[in-house]
């Protein structure tokens, strides 16, 4: 049996050597850029992987037309800020052998926050849909939040992994807040679609504060230290963000009324 990896990319040069040399193993490597201005496109060329250019299609489109252009029997679907770890890189290539254990394999993922290993508060070990066999398997989801799903015609079996997909998410606040406020305005198209439209302090207030709560203390996020603490911070004030956009985008739509 042969393995395909997919991978999308933008101005990756910081992590996607990193990726490409965890799967140098792989029979097929495709990373579909959609316009990257620094040297991603050039070192995914150098690791051997074959890429395409594509303009931006959005999340779930863009890693679901990744996916369409690999050829092997099974597709292990990676971002360019995540590592495939020894121990999984072997987990993997002993799965696909078998042809009859699963149709998916969820992978456990460590997500490093700020350098740290964030292992509470939700975030570990976070399984993953991301190994399926070709054709049986699709993206799913609301930008920027998509998944993987197998296809509701074949069997519904998965395994998870034991050993870890390393995700190197936020090696600084700069990046973090600054994907933060792109993710929330997405979010906020989000919030509106689903009737979100009027200045709610059930939304803008409290939610973020009950998430932040039940993160930080009910999901032992207190124990992942300052990092812990920045991080579920932070990420309810990405929840306060999303719903105060939707209502400034719908109170900005009816002043041009």
């Amino acid at each position: 049996m042969t393995i395909s990896v997919a991978i999308v990319a933008m101005d990756e040069e910081a992590n996607i050597g990193r990726t490409l040399a965890s799967v140098r193993w792989a029979d097929e490597i495709v990373l579909v850029d959609s316009g990257s201005k620094d040297r991603t496109c050039a070192i995914a060329r150098e690791h051997g992987a074959r890429v395409v250019v594509e303009p931006w299609r959005g999340y779930v489109a863009q890693k679901q037309y990744a996916i369409d252009l690999c050829t092997k029997d099974w597709v292990l679907l990676l971002d360019a800020d995540e590592e495939v770890s020894p121990g999984l890189a072997e987990e993997i290539k002993a799965a696909i052998t078998d042809a009859y254990a699963a149709s998916g394999y969820k992978l456990p993922r460590k997500n490093l926050f700020l350098g740290r290993w964030i292992r509470h508060g939700g975030f570990y070990p976070d399984p993953k849909l991301r190994l399926f066999r070709r054709g049986q398997g699709f993206v799913t989801g609301h930008d920027p939040h998509d998944r993987c799903e197998l296809k509701p015609e074949v069997r519904q079996t998965t395994l998870q992994f034991k050993n870890a997909l390393v995700h190197y998410t936020y090696p600084n606040l700069t990046l973090y807040l600054g994907h933060m406020n792109r993710y929330s305005g997405l979010g906020a198209q989000l919030a509106i679609a689903k009737g979100h439209r009027s200045f709610s302090v059930i939304n803008i207030v409290l939610r973020p504060l009950a998430t932040f709560i039940y993160n930080y203390f009910f999901r032992l996020g207190f124990l992942d230290g300052h990092e812990g603490l920045l991080l579920h911070m932070y990420h309810a004030g990405y929840v306060s963000w999303k719903y105060a956009k939707a209502w400034e985008q719908e109170r900005s739509k009816s002043s041009l009324q």
